[in-house]
């Protein structure tokens, strides 16, 4: 059933930020094996933000590479701990989420993680099952297994209290509540971004209070976006969403920068670590990195979009911007054809999202970056009449094709 631990322990630590700790990881591992019982696999979600993109993805992508190595992943949705909302990071508490509102993001993040964990391999589960349940005096015995103290160790908790922010005592119970979900499910591995350091840890904190063997707490790295600089962040509009059409995917993935493309290769994809160092080779060696970038652009359209729509976005890619010609299959914008001018259909454009404002469009034009049929659009043709079937492109990477 199982690889050998050596194998596992080879593919887990691939990306990886910081273990705690790897030894222990590798008896659990040897157990695992041999007994043949899979280990079970923790990841807590708070659904307050349900739009994936691959830097959540990141963890996710963990999750799976152990899925596929046997072991059995449970999704918690912190259903309960949400009205709490995790302060982690955050100047101030988060407004707590309504049940609906918590409901809602829930069912969003379930058509989203199962884009890359097997459905049929997951248990998901709320954990308002048990929190919910705990009579009080459970819930003091809960708060008096930690100090003050060492909550106040959270960088965030910390630098509100010198900044005289307002902390309520409910914040103090999220990190309790999210270790006490690892007593519940007896959680062997526990998965999370850098900034749940706190938080995953305290489940060790607990298992252990509960003369249960402690979880191994595995931290995967942030993941920089397209500009190479930030955290990947929709807000910054530097991210690529796990639901983008598989064109657009494809083609931000080629938008990666040069120096991201291993980090992409060992976060963004299952491809075996041996695989990655021969990458690592071909790029040392002066390869173009252009050429493996299509190849990174090709495995992570196929994993969200399957494989024949990469193929269609290679194809689409090529057409649009390695040939210089206009693909075919392009975003369609109905206008009052033979009647509006170019200046009349900019709200529009705004609209639909295929510019940022007028001056935006007007900036183009001065540097001869919108086109009409691949003829460039001069200030001078602002009133030009559109016709029927006319492609207009703006920039080098938007293509719209003007129906009645």
């Amino acid at each position: 059933m199982f690889v050998k631990p050596e194998e596992q322990l080879k593919i887990i630590m691939k990306g990886i930020k910081e273990i705690v700790n790897e030894e222990e990881l590798l008896v659990k591992l040897e157990k695992s094996y041999r007994s043949q019982t899979p280990l079970t696999i923790k990841l807590g979600l708070d659904p307050s933000a349900p739009d994936i993109h691959l830097g959540h993805a990141v963890v996710l992508r963990k999750m799976k590479q152990m899925q596929d190595l046997g072991h059995e992943v449970v999704v918690i949705i912190g259903d309960f701990t949400g009205r709490i909302g995790d302060p982690t990071g955050k100047a101030k508490g988060r407004a707590a989420l309504s049940d609906e509102q918590v409901k809602i993001n829930a069912k969003t993040y379930f058509e989203q993680i199962f884009k890359v964990l097997d459905s049929n391999k997951t248990t998901v589960r709320f954990n308002s099952e048990w929190l919910s349940k705990l009579t009080f005096e459970e819930v003091i015995k809960l708060a008096a297994t930690t100090s003050v103290a060492r909550i106040l160790e959270r960088d965030d908790f910390q630098n509100r209290y010198k900044n005289q922010i307002p902390i309520g005592i409910h914040e103090f119970f999220y990190p309790l509540m999210q270790g006490y979900d690892s007593i519940e499910i007896q959680a062997d591995i526990e998965l999370g971004g850098t900034d749940q350091t706190f938080n995953v840890l305290m489940g060790r904190t607990l298992q252990k209070h509960w003369g249960l063997e402690k979880q191994i707490a595995i931290f995967m790295p942030l993941l920089e976006g397209l500009d190479g600089v930030e955290k990947m962040s929709k807000s910054l509009g530097n991210y690529i969403g796990v639901n983008e059409p598989a064109e657009v995917m494809f083609k931000k993935v080629m938008e990666v920068p040069d120096s991201l493309i291993i980090k992409y290769f060992e976060l963004a994809t299952d491809e075996h670590p041996d695989k990655i160092d021969k990458i690592k080779e071909r790029l040392e060696q002066g390869e173009n990195p252009r050429d493996i970038k299509l190849e990174l652009a090709e495995i992570i359209t196929k994993l969200y979009c399957g494989e024949d729509e990469m193929r269609k976005a290679r194809s689409f890619y090529e057409t649009a911007f390695s040939k210089k010609e206009i693909p075919d299959n392009i975003p369609e914008l109905v206008i009052q054809i033979g009647a509006e001018t170019v200046q009349d259909i900019i709200p529009l454009l705004i609209d639909k999202g295929f510019i940022k404002s007028k001056s935006e469009f007007l900036r183009l034009i001065k540097q001869n970056g919108v086109q009409i049929n691949k003829e460039k659009l001069s200030e001078d043709e602002f009133d030009r009449v559109l016709m029927n079937e006319e492609v207009l492109q703006i920039g080098k990477k938007r293509f719209i094709r003007l129906i009645k």
